[in-house]
């Protein structure tokens, strides 16, 4: 799913920018619909379509033909587009056009608050389909319209740990027991970046201690409840506190050489994950599956998951599923949406591809509550996200969240790459930001 889910927002699948690599059964699975797709054959049987961005692991998880083997005379067909950011433009196009809209349609978390503010009237309620208390307290608020519609049903969260390398840690003569390394880093993301200074003076030859600086300071700005809005629909971006932390840990980091620079999702990143050159990476659930996918099966095991720096949780991404009111099938669909994202259905989900659930009720199902990545050295993975769940400040959404944080990101990137100033790269953000919101 995700493998990407991180778009335009907090994050996949939010993220710096959010992108997939699918794997070979998805991309097999993954069809295009047609206008004749929702059409109802001579027999009553129809097509539901399902358009989605990443990898959201219901084909993975074999839900779609379930859910047939459930309801014979429905047939449900994903439409996949591998990056957010390509997916999302196309998406504000079929809205204000009224034309070539999916049955279901994934909506990113760094654009559910544009979407309910100036679209939320083509979308069904699902207040009246699914039950709002049964996701964590702050997931359906953010796809909630000021009339109380909900436009979207929640998917999965990103609660933040730490993914490394526990072989590179070693060579390096750093903790690499899964315990130890929390302990090195409890004091936040500063004491991660003494880490890597660690890493730094013994790192075998071509590594790198993380992947890229807007990674980490996309998860530390994930940790506050006030990002890039106040609570009145305000940008503060320029003044947030989390954001002014985000950027100079960020700039610390390109500054000291503790990064390769690699934007995530992006070729080189995908190519540095398989050759093995990165130590660690900032890691919402979501990124799991990324990094196994990419990493190959050469390195499995080498792998672990540690508790996030720090003792503030975050989250980073989400997605959501919602029913454009304009669907040939939007009883069916409403039914299928809220199939999908029930706690077992969810369950399912996170055994197969990673992707932790946004409903509560999953959290005490054996598929979560006991679940291990082998890949990450048997990592109890259930346990670390789901207590990184109970805490996560309910964070203020706006509208051009993914503008402010993909353009922030991308100059943190010239710091890195390119070797700009810091108060050069933060100059050129915040103009192009302002303007981006006019």
């Amino acid at each position: 799913m995700r493998i990407t889910r991180t778009g335009g927002g907090h994050g996949r699948r939010t993220a710096t920018l959010a992108t997939t690599v699918l794997t070979a059964s998805a991309l097999l699975l993954t069809g295009c619909s047609s206008d004749d797709d929702s059409d109802t054959d001579a027999n009553g049987n129809i097509t539901l379509t399902v358009a989605d961005f990443g990898q959201f692991g219901y084909k993975e998880a074999g839900l779609f033909a379930k859910y047939h083997e459930l309801h014979p005379k429905i047939t449900v067909k994903e439409e996949t587009t591998a990056v957010e950011q390509d997916y999302y433009p196309k998406l504000l196009q079929q809205l204000n056009t009224g034309s070539g809209l999916a049955d279901v349609t994934g909506i990113e978390v760094g654009r559910i608050k544009e979407v309910v503010d100036t679209q939320a009237g083509k979308f069904a309620d699902l207040s009246k389909t699914i039950n709002v208390s049964d996701w964590v307290s702050w997931k359906e608020k953010q796809a909630t319209a000021k009339d109380g519609t909900v436009i979207g049903a929640g998917t999965d969260i990103g609660p933040m740990s730490l993914c490394y390398r526990k072989d590179l840690f070693q060579k390096a003569g750093l903790p690499s027991d899964r315990e130890a390394v929390a302990k090195a880093v409890a004091g936040g993301w500063e004491d991660y970046l003494k880490l890597g200074e660690q890493y730094k003076k013994k790192a075998p030859s071509g590594t790198y201690f993380m992947d890229s600086a807007s990674a980490m300071y996309n998860a530390v700005v994930s940790s506050s409840a006030q990002q890039y809005y106040d609570a009145d629909g305000k940008p503060v971006y320029k003044d947030s506190p989390s954001v002014q932390q985000g950027w100079n840990l960020a700039a610390e980091a390109a500054g000291k050489k503790l990064t390769q620079g690699l934007p995530q999702f992006t070729d080189a990143w995908t190519a540095a994950l398989r050759k093995g050159t990165v130590a660690t990476v900032a890691c919402p659930a979501w990124m799991a599956g990324q990094i196994s996918v990419n990493s190959g099966d050469s390195f499995k095991g080498k792998w672990d998951i540690s508790r996030a720096p720090g003792s503030t949780a975050a989250n980073w991404g989400g997605s959501f599923l919602a029913v454009p009111k304009s669907g040939k099938h939007v009883k069916e669909a409403t039914e299928l949406v809220k199939w999908l994202t029930a706690p077992e259905q969810q369950a399912a989900v996170f055994k197969a591809i990673g992707v932790f659930p946004s409903n509560k009720g999953a959290y005490e199902l054996a598929d979560v509550k006991n679940a291990k990545l082998p890949y990450f050295s048997d990592a109890p993975i259930g346990q670390i996200y789901a207590e990184e769940a109970k805490s996560i400040p309910e964070a203020v959404l706006g509208a051009k969240d993914g503008v402010i944080k993909d353009t922030i990101s991308n100059q943190i990137n010239n710091m890195e790459k390119r070797g700009t100033k810091p108060a050069d790269a933060w100059k050129a953000a915040t103009d192009s930001i302002d303007k981006a919101l006019g």
